[in-house]
């Protein structure tokens, strides 16, 4: 037995909310209803803007994990945070709900802990406005042998590939999770992720067990239609889940293919659909699911974080996939 079933590596970042109207949007120079990265300087004006705020953890694996956590899951997560109130607040509260924060937060002089300052708009339209601050130096120093190599499944977030660092911390827990009998793989993250990276990420799907990404990733990793990309993905890698919004779900494993239904529901909130859908399928990979009820678990669990606010689920998954008859 390992001492984890799932272990992410990816960005620690606080999600910080606050109320906002357009006029507000307009006097900050906030673009409304996008994510844009910003410098130190900008993110504190905008943290120092925010009245009544209210924070959350988030980032993308970690958002994953919470959801395996909620499917009762041994999880971990590997991110990097500064030693002061928002990155204390952040290692608690992956703790409280049940994920091990494995690196203890930075004192010293480094940058800050990672924040998205999202405003609100009364028509529930988000702006994000992400400072990556110190998650941008993670590390391979600080993937742990008894971590990494610990994993039964091993989840990596492409974005991290945007920094050096982030791209050997990457490589070497890949190497540490697989070295042990462990299965690693890979959220494409975005289409421009993709487009950045794309010879690292071709070499990669050769290298892994599983990798997840939508039909414009896809297209984007092979520079060609969505059919052709995905018969090459198939000869590359082991597992490829491909989610297409509004439509079934495509996995294909070897000569092996299946598709989960999606059933159409009007979002509260989009945030977290992806993160959410990874982690239902990884719940289904880590029990020995079948390719259809795996990519139909990771469904229902999308399904359930976009019915209402947050990037997390608050429903009791399992119950949902039991409703579902999927366990």
């Amino acid at each position: 037995m390992k001492t984890y079933q799932v272990v992410g590596i990816g960005n620690a970042i606080v999600d910080v909310f606050a109320q906002s109207d357009d006029s507000f949007l307009e006097l900050m120079g906030i673009e409304k209803g996008i994510m844009q990265l910003v410098e130190r300087e900008r993110g504190e004006l905008l943290y120092a803007a925010m009245k009544d705020r209210k924070q959350a953890p988030g980032g993308s694996v970690a958002n994953s994990l919470a959801g395996l956590g909620n499917l009762g899951l041994t999880t971990g997560f590997i991110g990097r945070v500064h030693d002061d109130a928002l990155g204390r607040f952040y290692a608690k509260s992956m703790d409280d709900n049940g994920t091990s924060f494995v690196n203890p937060p930075v004192p010293g002089g480094e940058l800050p802990t990672s924040r998205s300052m999202i405003f609100v708009s009364p028509d529930g339209e988000r702006s994000m406005n992400t400072y990556l601050g110190i998650s941008s130096e993670l590390g391979p120093d600080d993937v742990a042998d008894d971590v990494a190599g610990q994993a039964e499944i091993l989840f990596l977030e492409g974005y991290l590939y945007d920094k050096p660092k982030g791209k050997q911390a990457f490589e070497r827990a890949a190497q540490l999770c697989r070295s042990n009998g462990g299965k690693a793989g890979i959220a494409l993250s975005d289409p421009f992720c993709v487009d950045r990276h794309r010879n690292d990420f071709r070499r990669l799907v050769k290298e892994l067990d599983y990798v997840i990404g939508n039909e414009h990733e896809w297209e984007s990793l092979y520079q060609t239609d969505l059919s052709a990309a995905l018969a090459q993905a198939a000869q590359d890698c082991g597992l490829v889940v491909c989610t297409r919004s509004g439509h079934d779900v495509i996995l294909v494993r070897g000569d092996e293919q299946a598709v989960a239904p999606v059933k159409r529901i009007v979002p509260v909130d989009a945030t977290g659909a992806g993160d959410q859908f990874a982690a239902g399928f990884i719940y289904g990979m880590a029990t020995g699911q079948s390719l259809a009820t795996s990519g139909r678990m990771g469904c229902v669990a999308a399904a359930e974080v976009i019915s209402h606010f947050g990037a997390r689920p608050e429903a009791d998954l399992k119950a949902l996939f039991r409703r579902e008859g999927l366990i």
